[in-house]
């Protein structure tokens, strides 16, 4: 099972960023697929998640309006579309594969920094 994003990097505050996640190794379409991320000091925090059937989508509060989750079953693929970005988006961020407690999978992040 292989979990790769990209996409992060440094980006100007309003700017906007692009995330991917890869996935391999299991069967793409029949899990939720999930955004984290944690930043210096802090805990891991959900950010957005895409459900397998109806690709039903559900945001963090704090960053609702600013992002798109979308997945791409063909490609094994999930997205992460960050607009209007603020310093404290300035994370590391996680895709993470879930069908069951004993189906958890996690990436190992990639950087977003959001800076002048």
């Amino acid at each position: 099972v292989q979990l790769v994003e990209s996409g992060g990097g440094l980006v100007q505050p309003g700017g906007s960023l692009r995330l991917s996640c890869a996935a391999s190794g299991f069967t793409f379409s029949r899990y939720t697929m999930s955004w984290y991320r944690q930043a210096p000091g802090k805990e891991r925090e959900f950010v957005a998640s895409i459900t397998s059937t109806f690709g039903l989508t559900n945001y963090v509060d704090s960053m609702k309006g600013r992002l798109t989750i979308s997945r791409d079953n063909a490609k094994n693929t999930v997205f992460l579309q960050m607009n209007s970005l603020k310093p404290e988006d300035t994370a590391v961020y996680y895709c993470r594969a879930t069908m069951s407690r004993e189906n958890d999978y996690w990436g190992q992040g990639t950087q977003v920094t959001v800076s002048s």
